[in-house]
């Protein structure tokens, strides 16, 4: 079990090149706790649906943030900190006007999963 970590070595296994598979699947704990954070933006409805938005038709601000979303201006102004914060998005002044833009690229695949499935979702309805 030459990936075990010294910590886990006592520990019994029943087929130990499967649990060596699993600990190579894992890789770096940090990769997984920042992929964890990545799926952890899109866990809400509202975070989602402006990422979906943003992703789609940015550079977009606010006010259209507010309108495509139903949301408040305030609320989407709220989930929008958070999305800078982890660095999902920037936004770009243009004169009084900030226009925000998806900016973690690697959100794109999980976001145009999203879209897709409720694509087809929608499809399968008609």
């Amino acid at each position: 079990m030459h990936l075990v970590p010294p910590e886990r070595a006592g520990q019994p296994a029943i087929d130990e090149h499967r649990a060596c598979e699993a600990i190579e699947a894992l890789g770096d704990p940090g990769h997984v706790a920042a992929w964890a954070e990545r799926f952890a933006l899109v866990s809400d409805p509202n975070r989602l649906a402006i990422l979906l938005s943003v992703d789609r038709a940015g550079p977009i601000s606010v006010t259209d943030l507010a309108l495509a979303t139903g949301l408040t201006a305030t609320s989407v102004s709220q989930v929008l900190r958070l999305l800078r914060a982890s660095g999902a998005v920037s936004g770009t002044r243009d004169g009084r006007v900030i226009r925000y833009r998806l900016t973690d690229r690697t959100l794109g695949p999980i976001l145009a999963m999203a879209r897709a499935t409720h694509s087809a979702a929608r499809a399968d309805h008609r």
